[in-house]
């Protein structure tokens, strides 16, 4: 079972590294060697062997007993001597070596020593020649008489390994003493099991340690400790041991501060030497509710799933039907501990920074119900906790991380797009009043929406949805199906002709699959090339296992051995080598391989608790602390707030000054968290609104109350014998703001003023010490919410927002003189709207629908290189709720992000392929997306699963373009070109090459198909080229010219479009018209620039100037809209409606 490790070498691998052979006879029988007077009954137990480095290799051992014969005092009498076998594998195929040394102590019985000796060297030969099967949907079956063994494979490359019966603990603890366990492994206990029987103490602590994933132990992990180990329990560090239930006494006496586990009786006890009980914290109460009445709902007892069957008529389908019920048992069990496991810490994303690797623990604590604070105290202490912050900052794809992305409500993408200051919405307020049950929404939409009906005035959300996290397949318990691949017989092990014949067998036998299956069955191939390729390894053939694990990059790359082709290139003798570097795919391989083992450098993976500052901060620190602190991430931004905050002072901030502005930063937000509006205020506001602010109780024109800010509006929360609700304006309807004072006697009172579009009376608001701070607020709202008016940008406002929030927090913080005019530092859309005000042209303004940013988030904006729409599509493949339209958008260093088309909110935040510019993306088919880069490789993205799990490799300059041949039906070939001059034909279905074209020209920025004929583009020069021909020539007279200029010539007129020159010019055409993105003058200032060109009249229809950067990108979405990117100074999207 370790063939996958193996390079063929003299290293003798008989019995693997670091298994400490001189302990293992007791851990063998761990309960003592003793010769019987009468014959027992065979029994297995399991072994974990776990070296300096933390690496786990694993024993299953038979236990047999023998008779001899014993001649004392003269007489002779027969006596029974126990025997051993113990296998050792790199990974835990528990049940599977079960099942093998089951059939060998069937063969054992009748030998005698010698020829015993003799076939258990047989069977471990065998043995030996079984691969491990890579992960996926393949498992691997062989006959090792009289049963038919089955080896399993993980799920995906993060998944473990599970041969065992998930559900044994739960057969032995109630749900709630399962928490209990999880808990004192969670928080890291000195943990010793208990059990009679040897081989439970090895699987229920398996079975805990599965529950957990995908966190992981990190300490000493020795389930099984013989009666001379004992002593292993004084250890001072955090462990999990196990004894047999007849030592109990004497550990619990002997050692202190020890979590004691009984699975005989399911009792947890703490050691009586400890000063006080161990206090185990309870689970989360929330996750713990879950948890248990999932657990209850389960089938735990085969014989009742027995019931209803017919008897099965042999061994081979009662143990596959019994193996049946165990996987989809073991299914459900996963999904309910994930489940738990995220329940816990799904929220500590929220505490998370990426840029600077930081945790805010103490303001993740105290977001905690106080009931659930002292589990989370001792979680957040231990290693195991850490390394599953270093996976979270790391954005590792695991278990966790894709049950949190098939969770997301609408509302939960919304919040990615808008980056807001967290506060309660008023659909979350009327869920704490009603607490009702929230369900998912399931969508079906089909086509684009119809962006008319987008409001500017809103958060655009669709099917928002507050309900308990829950996995929307959680309901679908069956497993993945699988295949099963059978292995050829062996049936000489130790005869060497005998293993060449089997592994000829097995190449055969999987060249036949291969060529069998169908080319878009991806997955199943790859599990083949893989296995042969180890196969072709074992026999000594390496360039064609090379070749093999080539073919992974065309079919799932996940499954790549990077450590193994990388040690077999080095072993490479000269002969081969030479042989590879003729081969193209296989000198690209070598090349491949070698530069990433050069590139490789150690990944930051730190984790930094935050802490307030204790030194004076120049701007860069500043920056770097308030990122930190998660109260905003804008440099723009924190730029402005650094200025504020150092008002009449030298330009540092004391830690004095940062500690009061962060902790009333927080408590400003904490207070308004508890803000519980009464459900006859809540009706009158949209669901989500969120209040940010709050007056203090003062005199108005509409009565006495609190004035009450939200994203949308001002209103009166009027006082008495019940809250009611009085509107003062939207911040769209306001006319005007004014500070102003009242007489009263002889005093002056500050009073704000506002006069709204739709009422004649002017609201006045006696707001006194308050009124210059909301004076401000006031007037930024309002300008920002122009603004977002204007440009169809919902950012806008939410960045006002934020603006407002600052400023109340410095005023909170300075108390001075200064207050108010620090606080206008941070008026950034009314100083706009003051000195430089923005006329959007009447063009632009009707053709503008919307605009997305899809840098939110990120620190600074970046560059849209890419923009590719997808429609949405009724695929069998797809989840109903998936079948949205999508728009894909590349950023920077190989990052893309990908929204839902019809409410454009986030379906996916940035994942990456490489971390090149991308320059180019197409669907080439309803499942797959292609994606060109300038490290030369095109990836392919799986639309289902949103991952990248193929490369194409065959480009040797940058990618440039690809285009599909659409003239059939069904699409069967893709074009792709690279900057070199060379074109490559793929087949969609198979991936490979059909032909490659090499233009004897450079700088091939693009092509386009049309009427057969392929139009290649390059700086100076317009090629054609036609694929069945493979003819290439230029146009007499070029039509696109080096120089920045894009001509027609007609007898009219001349049109002459400046642009950047078609290296750096976008391109989208409707039916109709030709639209191309570029930049020009606008007001004076350098903007993005849209024409459209009417394509028959050779005319520029109209000129669009919708962003502040280079329009970078442009795609069409149905012949109804254009959607057009901009460069890295605004890296925003913009929706354009097409007339």
């Amino acid at each position: 079972l370790n063939v996958d490790h193996r390079v063929p070498d003299t290293e003798d691998i008989s019995v693997p590294k670091d298994i400490d052979l001189v302990g293992l006879p007791e851990l063998c029988f761990p309960g003592g060697l003793y010769i019987s007077s009468e014959s027992k009954e065979d029994h297995i137990h399991f072994l974990v062997f776990t070296d300096v480095c933390g690496n786990r290799t694993y024993g299953v051992v038979a236990q047999y007993y023998q008779p001899i014969q014993v001649c004392c005092t003269g007489k002779a009498f027969a006596c029974f001597v126990p025997f051993a076998v113990c296998v050792i594998s790199r990974y835990p195929y528990f049940n599977a070596l079960k099942d093998c040394l089951s059939c060998l102590l069937v063969h054992l019985r009748p030998f005698k020593d010698i020829d015993a000796e003799d076939h258990i060297k047989e069977f471990a030969a065998k043995l030996f020649l079984i691969p491990s099967p890579p992960p996926g949907p393949l498992h691997l079956i062989f006959n090792m008489k009289p049963l038919q063994i089955i080896i399993p494979s993980r799920e995906d490359p993060d998944s473990p390994i599970i041969d065992l019966d998930l559900h044994l603990p739960l057969l032995c603890f109630k749900p709630k003493q399962v928490l209990q366990v999880m808990t004192c492994i969670l928080t890291e206990q000195r943990i010793v099991f208990f059990s009679s029987d040897w081989a439970l103490l090895t699987l229920v602590a398996e079975c805990f340690m599965l529950y957990l994933h995908p966190l992981q132990w990190q300490h000493t992990f020795v389930p099984i400790l013989s009666h001379q180990m004992l002593d292993f329990v004084m250890a001072p560090t955090s462990f999990l041991m196990g004894c047999h239930v007849d030592h109990f006494e004497e550990v619990s006496k002997e050692a202190e501060d020890l979590i004691l586990i009984n699975i005989n009786n399911g009792d947890i006890t703490s050691s009586k030497l400890s000063e006080r009980e161990t206090e185990i914290p309870d689970v989360p109460l929330e996750a713990a509710e879950i948890f248990v009445k999932r657990v209850q709902s389960l089938q735990l007892h085969y014989d009742l799933e027995l019931c209803h069957l017919t008897s099965g008529i042999n061994l081979s389908e009662l143990q596959m039907r019994r193996r049946a019920w165990h996987q989809k048992l073991n299914t459900e069990v996963q999904q309910i501990t994930l489940q738990l496991i995220f329940n816990i810490f799904r929220e500590v994303k929220d505490h998370l920074n990426y840029e600077h690797r930081v945790f805010n623990s103490e303001e993740f604590l105290k977001t905690r119900a106080p009931g659930d604070q002292p589990f989370y105290k001792k979680v957040l202490e231990t290693y195991m906790f850490h390394s599953f912050l270093k996976a979270r900052l790391n954005r590792r794809m695991d278990a966790f991380a894709r049950l949190e992305l098939s969770t997301q409500t609408e509302e939960d993408r919304l919040n990615l797009m808008l980056d807001s200051p967290r506060r309660p919405t008023m659909e979350k307020m009327a869920s704490k009043r009603f607490n009702p049950q929230y369900m998912i929404s399931r969508r079906m939409v089909i086509s684009m929406p119809n962006l008319q009906d987008i409001k500017p005035q809103g958060n655009p959300i669709k099917n928002s949805s507050l309900r308990r996290a829950t996995c929307r397949g959680n309901r679908d318990f069956s497993p993945k199906s699988v295949s099963m691949f059978r292995i050829p017989e062996v049936h000489f092990p130790l005869v060497s002709q005998c293993v060449h014949s089997y592994y000829t067998d097995f190449i055969n036998h999987l060249s036949r699959t291969i060529s069998n299956l169908p080319p878009d069955d991806s997955a199943l191939l790859a599990r083949y090339f893989y296995l042969r390729g180890l196969i072709s390894l074992t026999e000594g053939k390496l360039l064609n296992a090379l070749s093999d694990f080539q073919n992974l990059y065309k079919t799932d790359i996940r499954i790549f051995p990077t450590d193994l082709v990388r040690k077999m290139i080095e072993i490479l003798p000269p002969s081969e080598r030479s042989q590879a570097d003729r081969k193209p795919e296989l000198k690209r391989l070598i090349s491949q391989v070698t530069e990433k083992q050069r590139e490789m450098t150690k990944v930051d993976d730190h984790v930094k608790n935050f802490e307030l500052p204790k030194t004076h901060m120049q701007l860069d620190d500043f920056v770097k602390r308030i990122q930190e602190s998660g109260i905003v991430k804008d440099i723009e931004t924190i730029h402005r707030l650094f200025d504020a905050l150092t008002v009449g002072h030298q330009k540092q901030i004391d830690p004095e000054t940062f500690r009061d502005f962060y902790n009333y930063w927080k408590e400003t937000e904490a207070e308004v968290q508890e803000v519980n509006l009464p459900p006859t205020v809540i009706e009158y506001l949209d669901k989500n609104e969120c209040v940010y602010k709050l007056s203090c109780s003062v005199k108005t024109t509409y009565g006495v109350g609190k004035i009450a800010m939200t994203q949308k509006r001002l209103f009166l929360l009027t006082e008495g014998g019940r809250p009611g609700y009085i509107e003062i304006s939207t911040f769209r309807d306001i006319e005007e703001v004014k500070s102003t004072t009242v007489a009263f006697l002889v005093l002056r009172i500050p009073t704000l003023r506002i006069k709204t579009v739709s009422k004649k009376d002017i609201f006045e608001a006696n707001l006194k010490t308050e009124c210059d701070l909301w004076h401000l607020m006031v007037k930024e709202m309002w300008a920002g919410k122009k603004m977002s008016d204007d440009h169809k940008d919902p950012h806008y406002i939410h960045q006002a927002l934020t603006n407002v929030l600052l400023m109340d927090a410095v005023v909170g913080a300075l108390q001075s003189s200064k207050t108010i005019y620090a606080a206008s530092k941070l008026a950034y859309f009314d100083k706009m709207k003051n000195e430089v005000p923005m006329m959007i042209p009447k063009t632009t303004s009707e053709t503008l629908k919307h605009k997305i940013n899809p840098s939110v988030g990120e620190t600074f904006p970046q560059a849209v290189n890419v923009l590719l729409y997808t429609p949405g599509h009724l695929d069998p493949a797809e989840k109903p709720g998936d079948t949205f339209p999508k728009l894909w958008c590349a950023l920077n260093e190989g990052k893309v992000a990908v929204f839902d088309a019809s409410t454009w909110s986030i379906q996916q935040h940035c994942f990456k392929v490489g971390s090149s510019k991308l320059t180019c993306m197409v669907m080439v088919e309803q499942s797959q997306v292609w994606i060109g880069s300038q490290d030369s490789i095109i990836y392919i993205i799986n639309t289902h699963s949103m991952s990248c799990n193929k490369q194409l490799n065959d480009h040797r300059s940058d990618v440039m373009d690809i285009v599909v041949d659409t003239h059939e039906d069904a699409p069967s070939c893709t074009y792709s070109c690279s900057l070199d001059g060379t074109v490559i034909a793929w087949n969609i279905s198979t991936l490979k090459v059909n032909d490659i074209f090499q233009l004897p020209c450079q700088n091939l920025t693009s092509i386009k198909l049309h009427n057969d004929w392929l139009w290649c583009c390059n700086w100076n020069l317009l090629s054609l080229l036609l694929p069945q021909n493979v003819c290439c020539f230029g146009v007499g007279k070029p039509l696109c010219y080096g120089r920045q200029d894009l001509m027609w010539q007609t007898r009219e007129r001349t049109v002459s479009l400046n642009l950047l020159g078609i290296y750096n010019a976008s391109k989208a055409v409707i039916s109709f018209q030709l639209w191309i993105g570029s930049r020009g003058l606008s007001q004076g200032k350098i903007k993005g620039k849209i024409y459209v060109v009417d394509i028959e009249r050779k005319r520029v229809e109209k000129e669009l100037v919708g962003h502040a950067d280079t329009v970078k990108a442009l795609c069409s979405a149905e012949n109804r809209y254009v959607l057009s990117g901009s460069g890295k100074e605004e890296g925003k999207i913009a929706i354009w409606k097409v007339e």
